[in-house]
Formats: C-alpha cells, sequence, structure tokens
C-alpha cells in the first residue's frame, strides 16, 4: 500500500478515528498492529508471516537473556536468525550466481541453484529494527518489553515500516507505553509533513524519473550533457523520493502524537563527506555506526585500524543496498572519499579559507560520482557513462527547462532555510502558503501516481 494512493486514503480514513477513540486503552497497541498488519499484507500476505517470525524469536532472545541470564545465547540467536534471513531472502540469488563463477573459473562442473523467492517489501528495514532492540538489550540501554503486542506493534509500525527511519527501541517503545498526546499542531504539522512528502514524491522524484530513466536505460546512445544532467537529475530524484516518503511516514505518525527521528537534513548542502552522512538516511547512518563501526573498535584503536573500520562499515552499507557488485562498490567509495579527505575536513586552512559553497560543490560533485554505480544497472552500464561523460561529444541533453527550475527552487529554498531568514521561512503563513501551493501542483500538473518508492527494493 502507497501513501500516494487511493487505497492508503480509505484505510487511514478507517484507521485514523478509531486510533484516537483507542488511545490510552489497552486496545491501542492490538489496533495499531492490526492496521499494520494490514498495510504489510496489502503487498502479499504472505509477509506477515515473515515479520511475525522475526518479532517472535527477538522477542524470545530477549526473554532468554533477560529470564534464564544466557545472554551471549539470546544475542547469537537473534543476530543469526536476522542475517539468516536476510541472507536468504535478499543475498541468495548473488551468493549462488558469484560461487557458480568462482566454481567455473576453477574448472569445477557443478551448479548451485539460486533459491527462487520474492524479496519482502522493507525486509532490510524491520529486520534492522528489530535486531536493534535485542542487541541494545545486551548492552543494557533498553528494558525488556513485557508486551508481545507492543513489542510486535513497533517493529512493525505501518508510518515507517517499510523505508523507515528505522528506529530505536529506546526512543519508539515508551511512546508506544502511554497515551500519545495529540495536539491541534500535531495534526497541522503532520498533514503539511504529509504534503510535503507527497509533493516530493510525485510532482519532483517520480517527474525527474522519466528523463533518468530513459538516458540510463541506454546510457550508449546519449553524449556527455545528457549523462551529467541525468546523474544530477538521479541525485535530486533518489533524495525526493526518500526523504519524500520519510516525510509522509513521519507526518502520519506525527498526526498519531508519535515522533520519529529526522531521517534527512539537507544533505546536498554538506560541506565534507562525514557531515554528508550526518545529514544523508541518518537513521542507517547511525545504526551502522552504532552496531557496526564502533563494535570493530572505532577510531579507538589507531589510524590504520579505524580506516580499516570505515571501509568495512561502508562496503557493508553499501551491500545492504542491495545484491549487486555495484552497491558494494559505491560503498567503497564513499569510504575511500572518506579516507581521503577526513584529515582535509579538519584542518583549519579547508575550514576557514576555502569558501562554504566550494565546499558543498565538491561534495555534491564526489557523491553524484558514486550514484553512477548506485543507478547504473549494470557495471558495464557504470563504465559506459562514466567513459561516455568523459569523452562523448557534446549533443543536446534534452533536459527540460521546468525540470531544471524546479531543483534549483529546491536548492534556493534549502539555502535559504539554513540561513539567518530560516526563521521567517517556519512562519506559520509561510508554511501554509507552501503548502497550499505544493498541493495545488500537485493536483493541477500531476496525474495519479502508481510508482513505488526506490528503497522499497531494499
Amino acid at each position: 500500500m502507497l501513501f500516494h494512493t487511493w487505497p492508503f486514503l480509505l484505510f487511514i480514513l478507517i484507521v485514523y478515528p478509531v486510533y484516537l477513540a483507542t488511545r490510552g486503552t489497552r486496545l491501542q497497541c492490538p489496533w495499531l498492529l492490526t492496521a499494520s498488519y494490514v498495510f504489510y499484507g496489502w503487498w502479499n500476505p504472505l509477509y506477515l508471516l515473515l515479520i511475525l517470525y522475526s518479532t517472535a524469536v527477538d522477542y524470545a532472545a530477549v526473554l532468554i537473556m533477560a529470564q534464564w541470564g544466557r545472554r551471549r545465547l539470546g544475542l547469537v540467536l537473534s543476530i543469526v536468525n536476522n542475517l539468516g534471513l536476510l541472507g536468504f531472502f535478499k543475498y541468495g540469488g548473488f551468493a549462488a550466481e558469484n560461487l557458480n563463477a568462482l566454481l567455473g573459473w576453477m574448472g569445477i562442473p557443478l551448479a548451485i541453484p539460486a533459491p527462487d523467492v520474492l524479496l519482502p517489501v522493507g525486509i532490510s528495514f524491520f529486520v534492522f529494527q528489530s535486531m536493534s532492540y535485542t542487541i541494545d538489550f545486551y548492552r543494557g540501554n533498553v528494558e525488556k518489553e513485557p508486551s508481545f503486542i507492543r513489542y510486535a506493534t513497533f517493529v512493525s509500525l505501518f508510518p515507517q515500516l517499510v523505508a523507515g527511519p528505522i528506529e530505536r527501541a529506546r526512543e519508539l517503545l515508551p511512546q508506544l507505553r502511554g497515551k500519545p498526546e495529540v495536539t491541534w499542531e500535531d495534526v497541522t504539522d503532520g498533514l503539511s509533513l504529509f504534503v510535503l512528502g507527497w509533493f516530493k514524491k510525485v510532482a519532483l522524484a517520480d517527474y525527474l524519473a522519466v528523463y533518468v530513466d530513459e538516458v540510463y536505460g541506454v546510457p550508449d546512445l546519449y553524449g556527455a550533457p545528457a549523462l551529467l544532467l541525468a546523474t544530477f537529475a538521479f541525485a535530486w530524484q533518489i533524495y525526493f523520493d526518500f526523504s519524500g516518503y520519510t516525510d509522509m511516514a513521519r507526518g502520519v505518525a506525527r498526526m498519531m502524537g508519535i515522533r520519529l527521528m529526522l531521517n534527512f537534513n539537507n544533505p546536498y548542502l554538506a560541506a565534507g563527506l562525514g557531515e554528508f552522512w550526518q545529514r544523508w538516511h541518518i537513521s542507517l547512518s547511525t545504526w551502522f555506526r552504532d552496531y557496526v563501526y564502533i563494535p570493530l573498535g572505532g577510531n579507538r584503536r589507531g589510524t590504520a585500524r579505524m580506516y580499516a573500520n570505515m571501509v568495512i562499515t561502508m562496503v557493508v552499507s553499501g551491500l545492504w543496498h542491495g545484491a549487486e557488485w555495484n552497491f558494494v562498490i559505491w560503498g567503497a567509495l564513499h569510504a575511500g572519499g572518506r579516507i581521503l579527505t577526513r584529515e582535509l575536513e579538519r584542518t583549519a586552512f579547508y575550514r576557514e579559507r576555502v569558501p562554504r559553497c566550494v565546499r558543498q560543490a565538491l561534495v555534491f560533485l564526489f557523491v553524484c560520482f558514486c550514484w553512477v554505480f548506485f543507478r547504473a544497472d549494470t557495471f558495464h552500464d557504470a563504465v559506459v557513462v562514466l567513459k561516455r561523460m568523459a569523452t562523448g561529444g557534446f549533443a543536446d541533453p534534452a533536459f527540460p527547462l521546468l525540470m531544471l527550475g524546479l531543483i534549483v527552487s529546491i536548492w534556493a529554498y534549502q539555502f535559504v532555510y539554513e540561513s539567518r531568514l530560516r526563521a521567517w521561512v517556519e512562519r506559520g503563513p509561510v508554511t501554509v502558503a507552501l503548502a497550499a501551493a505544493m498541493l495545488l501542483y500537485i493536483v493541477l500538473f500531476c496525474g495519479s501516481s502508481n510508482e513505488a518508492f526506490i528503497y522499497f527494493q531494499f
């Protein structure tokens, strides 16, 4: 069920009034859990068996730690089970393909069949969210949740179930235990966030996708200008698409009196790669920091080990995005860029003598270079795109001026938002006017959209 479709409108018109009526009662979590399972089962009812199984195992793992005192056993059970689910559903085909290639290279006449399974929507998100609870309990950072229904609601809460943000138990579970306060400001701010996310998705991301898909579909046919513009357009497409989902998720949750974490903070205004990852997909970046980078030793064991930990973390992050070598390369490139620029970004010369706009441009260009591997269908296509960018002759990129105008307008708004004019932008009349303008644009210029969000495939 997509946020920007009629089925979701009917769904929320039923779910929301009943939620308001059951808030603070024993029916609050059972109703939210029922709604969340209907929402998730809309794609495929069989998915419910998977999320229920994952939830039950992690809940049992904490019981093993809390009641039996077998803390390591419970932690290992949770990690092995969750990574096993990801390995089977997400990486089984990738592993079989590469193992068969290795066997063929070694001259061994053996072919391992790849599992023919459909990747469940959102599995990477709810598995990470559930696993963080068991790890945090093992570390003593969160208390055991006595109610299985409440814990299952935490894992499957429908606004952020399929594409995040990946919430932590210590932040979300307490909000489900009491009676969330819903004020008129929550409702209006939530609706504004939802409209903003809707606009990002249908008016910007889906519009940019038309040009990006055409150019990246057959990169051999296009010259350098078109490929450059398509790459820049994809950078904004994936931002609008993913942050648009997050805005809608946070908006729906806000209307319910539930605060979800900020997942994007104008990442293309970052003046350093470290800052970029503090602004982009914040819930995932902090997840890998807390559960991969720091456990590996972080920066506590010398410079060489720190850089090695960076590489491992970013490569694993790339692999999390998809079972393709392109994603691994994307993660490795970001790791390399971070290693090469970390010390430079900390120097007084770079921070004080190089204008911030220049630093922002350099970061944006590097991020776009990495996006080539993320967006290209194959490694060969990525190489073709980069080669033709460097050697392809000039040709009319046929880039719609409206598309360029939308991107420039959004970028300019972000600069204003992070300037001294922010207080003016956040005034009630201004936000209402902007929301009304976006809604009017959607009604007048955007048809019905059933395009799934990009991150649903991860």
